[in-house]
């Protein structure tokens, strides 16, 4: 069975930039780290990119291994694969996530949400998840897609954007 990075969750960050993960989203780093075993703590990948405007995302080992060597596939010296590996596996950090379920998210990353401490926004995206400050968010994110859900009529089953 695969787990996914599923929901939309609140949480708080502090001055310190300690952070709680979601309990079913640390299900998924656990299932995810195949080094993990029970009394080990779970570690993620957090993505920082420029690419990422004002949001963060997180990857499981596995996964976040799994982009790394789609990128080492490109052609070496190509400029994607330079391009994503700046990108991608150059402003990416792994974190631990404790027993009681929190990481530190150092200042920069922070910065680049625009907060030192208050709520952030997780929102499960099935392979990944977005890390999001709380007010960004409802700019970005919960705004947009109620826009676009009644720009669509009523009997809009978004499904339907599946069958391609």
């Amino acid at each position: 069975m695969v787990l996914s990075f599923t929901g939309t969750h609140t949480q708080k960050v502090d001055a310190k930039g300690r952070m709680s993960i979601p309990a079913d989203f640390r299900r998924v780093l656990e299932g995810g780290d195949p080094d993990w075993t029970t009394g080990l703590f779970p570690r993620m990948y957090l993505l920082y990119g420029d690419h990422l405007k004002n949001q963060l995302h997180g990857y499981t080992v596995a996964e976040f291994n799994a982009v790394v060597g789609q990128i080492n596939a490109l052609k070496r010296g190509s400029a994607a694969k330079d391009k994503l590996s700046r990108l991608i596996i150059g402003q990416s950090i792994m974190l631990e996530v404790d027993k009681d379920g929190r990481t530190v998210m150092p200042i920069k990353q922070r910065e680049k949400l625009g907060l030192r401490d208050g709520e952030l926004r997780f929102m499960g995206l099935g392979d990944h998840f977005e890390i999001w400050k709380a007010e960004t968010y409802t700019e970005k994110v919960a705004d947009d897609l109620t826009d676009w859900l009644d720009a669509q009529g009523d009997d809009f089953d978004p499904l339907i954007l599946l069958d391609g």
